[in-house]
């Protein structure tokens, strides 16, 4: 079992940044693949990035496009935490913000809702123009 537990989000200018983090219990964090998601009002949950278990102390880091560039999502196996770091804010980034576990590592199923075994709570994050 993992219990997930986000931080971090808030109210940010358009052209701000933000930190998320993700702090999970469990003994085996590193080998789980960890996701963060959000879904904005009136729309489907999306994954905007996660970082995939490779094997080992490997990962790899896989973005939606409508993020990639401005978003980091980076891992602390020591202290159990995922960040995902917000860069250049847009107003369509306002959503609520959800960190996920799971341990599934297929390369194509990384942005796939339904493989994810444990979810956080959601941290709010808002962009105004």
């Amino acid at each position: 079992q993992v219990q997930l537990v986000e931080s971090g989000g808030g109210l940010v200018q358009a052209g701000g940044s933000l930190r998320l983090s993700c702090a999970a219990s469990g003994r085996t964090f590193s080998r789980y693949s960890m996701g963060w998601f959000r879904q904005a009002p009136g729309k489907e949950r999306e994954c905007v990035a996660a970082i995939r278990w490779t094997g080992g102390s490997t990962y790899y880091a896989h973005y939606a496009d409508s993020v990639k560039g401005r978003f980091t999502i980076s891992r602390d196996n020591a202290k159990n935490t995922v960040y995902l770091q917000m860069n250049s804010l847009k107003p369509e980034d306002t959503a609520v913000y959800y960190c996920a576990a799971k341990t599934e590592t297929s390369p194509t199923a990384w942005g796939l809702l339904s493989e994810y075994d444990y979810w956080g709570q959601g941290t709010q994050v808002t962009v105004s123009s």
